[in-house]
């Protein structure tokens, strides 16, 4: 581990300094999965950087996903998981389990960590107060929800009392039929509502890369109409396609900027908000 000395700890506090003011005050939302999610040190720094944010008054509402989990649960209870285009076919009683999964193992457990961590966090899923209503998106699918309306006054709310909130991506209908939603269309359609000034995704890659077995050809900004080109030319592609369409999603919503930055580098969230070369692709203007 580097060691630094307590003059170049006390430089790095001071670099960081503009880019606190810009941030204090605003809403930061954070799409939090894949293998930060499942690595226990990686969720510890995800938590640690959480927490260091609102205590120096960014406005961080945590949006996690649990796809590996609700898998692991329906094995235990001997049924199959299928897949359709990358989404899960979802009938009734897998509904029930996301929700139970999402909503109750994980959404809890991360808020609990939070918590120890000297934060101050509240677990809500789509269903509290009707913040996130949705529809059947395709029957073939079941119910997995597409987003009609998001009510923000649960996470405002929360906001404005100094919680963080951490939200489990089901959603519910006018009826009470519950959905599971992808976990990043529901972070852009909540950054969105929330006119966010940042949302971040993680995921499991640098960002956008020219040369997807190349690290050191990340792209660190592009414009939306620089993304769609990059579609043309194939260098966004597979599972880069629907993360882009989201990050291009959250823009049309009125989010500021969007990043894609690898959530498997430590403490990745703290060195795209309070430093000057970031970390990832920034989708904006």
């Amino acid at each position: 581990m580097q060691k630094f000395s307590n003059s170049e700890r006390a430089q790095i506090i001071v670099q960081a300094l503009p880019h606190i003011k810009k941030y204090t005050g605003k809403i930061v939302v954070v799409k939090y999965g894949g293998n930060a999610m499942i690595n226990e040190d990686l969720k510890q720094q995800v938590m640690e950087d959480v927490v260091l944010l609102s205590l120096i008054g960014v406005k961080v509402v945590l949006v996690h996903g649990g796809g590996p989990e609700i898998s692991e649960m329906m094995n235990k209870l001997g049924k199959r998981t299928e897949f359709v285009n990358g989404l899960r076919v979802t009938d009734r009683e897998t509904a029930e389990i996301a929700q139970m999964v999402l909503a109750g193992k994980v959404n809890k457990s991360l808020v609990n960590l939070i918590n120890k961590k000297g934060g101050n966090a509240i677990g809500l899923s789509g269903v509290d107060g009707r913040f996130i209503l949705a529809e059947m998106r395709d029957e073939n699918l079941g119910y997995v929800g597409k987003i009609t309306e998001i009510n923000t006054e649960p996470v405002e709310g929360l906001l404005e009392g100094n919680y963080i909130p951490v939200v489990a991506t089901t959603g519910c209908d006018r009826d009470g039929n519950v959905y599971n939603i992808n976990g990043d269309t529901a972070a852009a359609y909540i950054a969105g509502a929330l006119n966010a000034e940042r949302l971040i995704m993680m995921t499991d890659v640098a960002g956008i890369l020219r040369d997807k077995n190349d690290p050191s050809t990340l792209i660190p900004h592009v414009t939306v109409e620089e993304a769609k080109k990059l579609y043309d030319e194939g260098i966004v592609a597979g599972g880069m396609i629907p993360k882009v369409e989201c990050c291009i999603e959250a823009l049309n919503r009125g989010v500021k900027n969007v990043v894609i930055m690898d959530g498997t580098v430590e403490h990745s969230i703290l060195m795209e908000l309070l430093t000057d070369e970031g970390c990832g692709t920034m989708i904006g203007a």
